[in-house]
This record gives C-alpha cells, sequence and structure tokens, in this order.
C-alpha cells in the first residue's frame, strides 16, 4: 500500500464537459491544484479519451495516474467522489503499462514514429480492400491478408477496438498483443493470432497504390503507408491507479464474463 505522503500534491486535468469542469472547480477548492511537473499524482476527470490523451501527454514522467469518470466511456476511470481523494489515493492499487511503438514509412519514404497504448491499426482508406503481408520477428507468417485492416493491441488496449473486432481480451499482466484483423476477406477463417510482447510485427501494403492504407497509434495517423513496424516500447513505464476492488485487471476480467 502506497502511504499518502507520496499523494499530498495532486495536479488535476479535465476534459471540456460540464461534468468535468464542475469537478474540476470543486476539487481544486477543496485540494488545490498544483503542476503536473511538481505533482505526485495527476488525476484525470473526464471519460477514457481524457485518460488516454493524460497517458500520452505525461508518458515519460513516471508520474502515476488516476482517473474519476467524468465524462462518457469509463472502463479506465474510477467512480467520482470528492470526498477523501487523499485516503483513496493512498489506497489505491497500481497497474504498469507498456505503449506500443509504431514506425510507418508512407509512399513517399517519409517515417512517422507514433506511441499507442491501445492499439495500431491498418485502414483501407477506399472502397477497395487492403492486400497486406504479415511478418513476425522477420519470419514471413502470412503472404497475403486481404481485409479492411488489422491492428495490434495492448492488453490494456484489448477490450477496446480489439474487441469490437472479435479480437481475444487479454489480461492487463498478460505478456501478450492481440494481432487481429478487421473485416477479413482472404483468409476467410482467419481470426487473428496471440503473440508475445517481444514480438516484432511488420506489416507490409501490397499494391499500395492501388489500395491505399493509412496507418493510426490510437489518434496519430499516417496515411499512404507501405511499412509498418510495431513494437511494445519496454523503455516507458506508464503508472495507473485503481481504487481497491475495481482494479484494471478485476475490470477486464469482468469482461471475459460479459459484465
Amino acid at each position: 500500500m502506497t502511504s499518502p505522503q507520496q499523494y499530498e500534491r495532486i495536479a488535476f486535468v479535465a476534459s471540456a464537459g460540464a461534468e468535468a469542469q464542475q469537478a474540476l472547480t470543486t476539487l481544486t477548492a477543496m485540494y488545490g491544484n498544483h503542476d503536473p511537473a511538481s505533482a505526485d499524482v495527476v488525476v484525470a476527470l473526464g471519460g477514457d479519451g481524457l485518460m488516454l490523451q493524460t497517458l500520452h501527454r505525461h508518458m515519460r514522467s513516471g508520474t502515476p495516474i488516476y482517473g474519476m469518470h467524468r465524462g462518457t466511456v469509463g472502463f479506465l476511470m474510477n467512480e467520482y467522489s470528492m470526498h477523501d481523494l487523499h485516503s483513496r489515493l493512498a489506497s489505491a492499487r497500481e497497474s504498469v503499462i507498456h505503449p506500443l511503438l509504431m514506425r510507418a514509412t508512407d509512399i513517399h519514404d517519409k517515417v512517422h514514429l507514433h506511441h499507442a497504448i491501445n492499439e495500431v491499426a491498418l485502414f483501407r482508406q477506399t472502397h477497395q480492400a487492403a492486400r497486406l503481408r504479415i511478418l513476425i520477428d522477420e519470419h514471413e507468417r502470412m503472404e497475403e491478408l486481404i481485409a479492411d485492416g488489422i491492428l495490434v493491441a495492448t492488453p490494456a488496449g484489448s477490450t477496446a477496438y480489439n474487441l469490437s473486432a472479435q479480437g481475444p481480451i487479454l489480461p492487463i499482466n498478460a505478456a501478450l498483443l492481440a494481432l487481429t484483423p478487421i473485416s477479413a476477406f482472404r483468409p476467410r477463417r482467419w481470426r487473428g493470432a496471440l503473440l508475445p510482447n517481444t514480438a516484432f510485427v511488420v506489416i507490409e501494403v501490397l499494391e499500395g497504390e492501388k489500395r491505399p492504407v493509412a496507418a493510426v497509434a490510437d489518434h496519430d495517423e499516417a496515411r499512404d503507408v507501405r511499412r509498418v513496424e510495431v513494437l511494445s516500447d519496454k523503455t516507458i513505464s506508464m503508472r495507473m491507479l485503481f481504487d481497491p476492488g475495481h482494479s484494471l485487471e478485476e475490470r477486464i476480467l469482468r469482461e471475459q464474463f460479459g459484465y
């Protein structure tokens, strides 16, 4: 258990919604609002979108992030309460996650480097399906995938777009990545693969000029890509805080049983 002294200086960030802004005003009056650079913890008020933005913004700081739900989707957030915040922070449980690093090269040989907390996804840009070649650790594993796209998801992101694409839910501490096709046409029965999180994934775009493809790392997009490399960036460790009994591990486990 973390001692309360470690979380005395709180930095609040909030989404633009009315609920989040009201919570920001109330909590700032009660607990103050420190600069994130000198704070012991960052408390994000909003939904999962704000949590992802906050994690990206403080990715290399090492400062723990604690979210409270004042937005739309709140899978990554704790329940909102303005009372006893220091005690809640002191008893919170920590989950450590590592982002994906995407290196995408477009048809003009421009390289795009972006991190993703949830997933790196490739999408067709036009009405024509994408033709993709898949290599894992420099070995060809699929000569041709014809699909709307494909994604590589972390355990933290496995319940997001990956789940909507019929991908597997991964326990947060699993040393795995999900490789999931999006509306695969051929091979018709391929449902994806589970990869060790040490895997080096390369996706090559075939017929890129005729069948253009975009690559997206969370919210950062590169268009007209011809080659996308993805790996888990172990040099970055992000610390997320959750109330006891409502940890990310518990939430992901519940998702697997449909509640």
